[in-house]
């Protein structure tokens, strides 16, 4: 993106635009602070992709975490770019359109996208971690109302995640993970849990360890 006048914090101003897409897409969302992303990242996309039958994955760069507070975060620009050298795939798309929006709150971002793009299929893509704490999420049952949800088994979260609250709350809407590669066009709400091989990496843990960005 060389040449182009940046924005501020270091970004890109084409990264603080919705990424294009064609009518009939499958499109996974994947968000995060990304503070620093790390290979147990890489992997939930790899099996995002492979499992949901999805022809692009957005890693959305989130410019801040309500749920986050306490420390400094790198800069969103060297976020991005830490993202894109880690995410090695031709079907992901690193952005920070959320910025762009102006608003951190995921049902704003869903909502905005399904409104804005009614022919493409969006799926929301977390980690099983994630979902432990998804009843938190300013919110959330709108969230589930509006886009199918995949939830991306990680290390030790299996059972304490499919016991927590907001899957306890959605479990009628559970669909069976053989059918994960259908999830993009079922009627909401509708979610699954996809099982497989898990990387034990947090971002907690890197930062604590001075692996920041």
């Amino acid at each position: 993106m060389a040449g182009a006048a940046p924005g501020g914090d270091g970004v890109d101003p084409r990264d603080l635009t919705i990424p294009p897409t064609v009518a009939g897409m499958r499109v996974g969302l994947l968000g995060g602070s990304f503070d620093p992303p790390h290979a147990g990242h890489m992997h939930i996309a790899r099996t995002a992709l492979a499992r949901l039958g999805l022809d692009r994955l957005w890693v959305m760069v989130t410019p801040g975490n309500p749920l986050k507070t306490g420390r400094g975060q790198a800069p969103l620009g060297r976020r991005l770019a830490a993202t894109r050298a880690v995410m090695d795939d031709p079907r992901i798309v690193v952005t920070a359109f959320e910025a762009g929006l102006g608003s951190p709150y995921t049902w704003r971002t869903v909502e905005r996208l399904v409104r804005l793009k009614p022919g493409v299929h969006f799926v929301w893509v977390m980690g099983a971690d994630n979902l432990a704490s998804f009843h938190r999420w300013q919110q959330w049952r709108r969230i589930a109302a509006t886009v199918p949800i995949a939830v991306i088994d990680r290390p030790l979260a299996s059972m304490a995640t499919l016991s927590a609250p907001a899957a306890q709350a959605l479990s009628g809407f559970r669909l069976p993970e053989r059918e994960a590669r259908q999830l993009a066009q079922r009627d909401v709400p509708a979610w699954v849990f996809v099982h497989g091989p898990r990387v034990a990496l947090s971002s907690t843990d890197l930062r604590a360890r001075g692996l920041g960005v």
